[in-house]
């Protein structure tokens, strides 16, 4: 039996802090299970916390862009938070950029992130 990442709440941003080896089953549940996170709680931002991740593949970098494709989908904004360099590296010797999602080194900085989204666009302007 694979285990679970967890999907924690905070205000209107959901953090998922990978502390597990990231085998297909695992992603598979932690997509379906952010999705309906996102759904249930109208979460408008995800923040992804790779400070435990020291080693990349292609694998991990899909995951991390396909993740962040399903939460913009579902109208939420996804920061990934934690980056270390080795992992910056080779995601980019790889060739994937992680197109359309924010980085930020520290989970402070990915909800400040986030925080000024929401405060970027009031209604009414």
């Amino acid at each position: 039996m694979s285990e679970r990442v967890p999907v924690l709440k905070i205000g209107d941003v959901l953090l998922v802090s990978i502390q597990v080896e990231l085998e297909d089953q695992v992603v598979l549940e932690l997509q379906d299970d952010l999705a309906s996170r996102i759904v249930e709680s109208g979460a408008t931002g995800v923040i992804i916390d790779i400070t435990a991740v020291e080693i990349v593949d292609s694998f991990v970098g899909r995951m991390l862009a396909t993740t962040a494709s399903i939460s913009r989908l579902l109208d939420a904004q996804t920061v990934v938070v934690g980056m270390r360099p080795a992992v910056a590296i080779t995601l980019v010797e790889l060739g994937l950029s992680l197109g359309g999602v924010r980085t930020a080194l520290t989970l402070e900085k990915g909800l400040e992130i986030l925080a000024r989204r929401g405060n970027a666009s009031p209604a009414g302007r």
